[in-house]
């Protein structure tokens, strides 16, 4: 697929041009939030060991999930709604350049002006200039997921600009110097009272609260009003914009963004460009989509949408900061591109039993969950290593349940599936030494590509029985083998193999011979 998204002559020109054999550059993992410290597996053990972390997501998952399922339920023509927004999504891919090139036109003819990013460098030092061009020290900031991606706050920080997080959960965790854990709701892994402590330690003028919801709503309002009274330059992201009028829109459920988007003097915008829509209706599409998926609920409370600068009205200065970062990187790859129809609803995580259980931060990226664990690997580029990217694809249990929920219809398990071929491969190619799992799957097809050895090795494994006890092994096990063991029951053995079987009954149910079934009923 030829890729040519390069605008020359613009400033801060994104999105380089690149011949048909040449994929465009992944995104730096060393800027912004693309990637954590360690694999999954070990950032998995250790949320793993907390209890109250996992209280608190299985709540949490489990209501949203039960809303979710309520409102799409109301809907007769819904998986047709998911049909018309994955038909929407591969058309954008497939005409993006020419539908950025349009929304470009549209926004500067409607008094708006387009910075093109190349990475996370080029976009944090365009919004830095802009911001220093007002003259101010500070900024309030709509919940963008794009900014966190960036590591925009802290490029900022370091030039002495502060930026204010205006929703209620990004500021629970940007006051308690965390990190987000979830799509929609950063702040998931934290408790009331935590909350309250972290509002009375860190809030100005908090005072002395209870962990009552409406107490500490009332704090955070208190907080924020002045800011927003005071601010002169607000930073957002962007749900959505439309190509042929130059629109942007944003939905949200407190409020903070319609202040964010009309009280300060300059309004800079950070958008993937993943994100343009070619027309408003289809806009309708997604907004049926969205809210269902994400919150649970037919229509978000706010969906605020703003064409260019209208003179006397909201603010009279408009940035859009068009940002690739690996998303063209993203796009060549012809099985995971489709990870790029993401429109960030969170349904996939509430499903996850994976993300359920450890939660956003094991995950290192801005972006957890079985989205995550495609998007972030294709924005970065699959390396071969076993480092904290290249081990996302294998955070799954593979059960689809993702899949089934997606608005956009992802393909997230196939995807997995492809990067973690991706990564055995370049593992090969970088290594001369095969890994210990290479040397089982190449054994087991040596056994498995012959009849006779297959059949000598279903009557050898009867053996094993003698090895387990209450499904574990009695002996310690050697790897890779033994990281199999570790995390899940052996199911006991058959007494014959089913070539036995089949010999001496010929396929008569009535002469099988009945497996024990495990102590509480169930399947092994």
């Amino acid at each position: 697929m030829r890729v040519h998204l390069g605008m020359p002559g613009r400033k801060g020109a994104a999105l380089p041009p690149s011949s048909a054999d040449t994929r465009p550059p992944p995104a730096d993992r060393t800027v912004g939030h693309l990637t954590g410290t360690a694999p999954f597996p070990e950032a998995a053990r250790d949320r793993l060991a907390d209890s109250t972390l996992r209280r608190n997501l299985g709540h949490a998952t489990s209501a949203i999930r039960t809303k979710r399922a309520e409102v799409v339920a109301e809907l007769p023509d819904w998986q047709a709604l998911r049909d018309a927004g994955s038909a929407i999504k591969a058309d954008v891919m497939a005409r993006l350049p020419e539908l950025l090139v349009q929304l470009e036109e549209s926004v500067t003819a409607r008094g708006g002006q387009v910075h093109w990013a190349r990475d996370a460098a080029e976009a944090n030092a365009i919004v830095l200039d802009l911001v220093r061009a007002t003259g101010t020290d500070e900024v309030v900031k709509i919940k963008s997921m794009a900014t966190q991606e960036l590591g925009l706050n802290e490029a900022l920080e370091s030039a002495g600009i502060s930026a204010l997080e205006t929703d209620l959960a990004e500021l629970i965790v940007q006051l308690g110097g965390d990190a987000p854990s979830h799509i929609l709701v950063p702040a998931i892994h934290r408790g009331r009272a935590e909350i309250r402590e972290i509002f009375e330690r860190e809030m100005p003028g908090a005072g002395s609260l209870t962990d009552e919801p409406a107490v500490l709503a009332d704090a955070a309002r208190r907080h924020l009003r002045e800011a927003f009274l005071r601010a002169r330059v607000a930073i957002s992201g962007a749900n959505f914009a439309i190509a042929d009028t130059g629109t942007l829109g944003v939905v949200e459920s407190e409020g903070n963004g319609r202040m964010c988007l009309t009280l300060p003097q300059t309004l800079i915008t950070v958008m993937g460009i993943e994100k343009v829509l070619p027309t408003w209706s289809d806009l309708e599409v997604f907004l049926q989509l969205l809210p269902r998926s994400s919150t649970g609920e037919r229509m978000n409370p706010y969906t605020s949408t703003w064409t260019g600068v209208t003179p006397g009205d909201g603010p009279q200065e408009f940035h859009l900061v068009l940002v690739d970062n690996g998303r063209t990187h993203a796009l060549a790859d012809p099985a995971g591109r489709t990870a790029l129809h993401c429109i960030r609803c969170s349904a996939c995580l509430n499903v996850c039993p994976v993300y359920e259980r450890t939660g956003g931060h094991a995950y290192g990226s801005v972006y957890p969950g079985p989205i995550g664990a495609i998007l972030t690997p294709l924005l970065t580029g699959v390396t071969g290593e076993d480092d904290a990217n290249d081990s996302l694809p294998f955070a799954s249990s593979l059960c689809g349940a993702c899949y089934e929920v997606c608005p956009v219809k992802i393909d997230i398990p196939s995807i997995l599936v492809e990067l973690r071929a991706q990564h055995v491969e370049a593992h090969a190619a970088r290594h001369r030494l095969p890994s210990a799992e290479a040397i089982s799957m190449a054994a087991m097809s040596w056994v498995m590509s012959d009849a006779d050895r297959f059949a000598k090795a279903g009557k050898a494994s009867r053996l094993g029985r003698f090895g387990l006890r209450d499904g574990r092994p009695v002996v310690p096990l050697p790897p890779p083998v033994n990281g199999w063991v570790a995390s899940r029951d052996v199911p006991d053995l058959p007494q014959e193999t089913f070539r036995e079987w089949w010999a001496r009954t010929k396929g008569d149910p009535s002469s099988r011979v009945e497996m024990p079934v495990p102590e509480g009923g169930g399947q092994p």
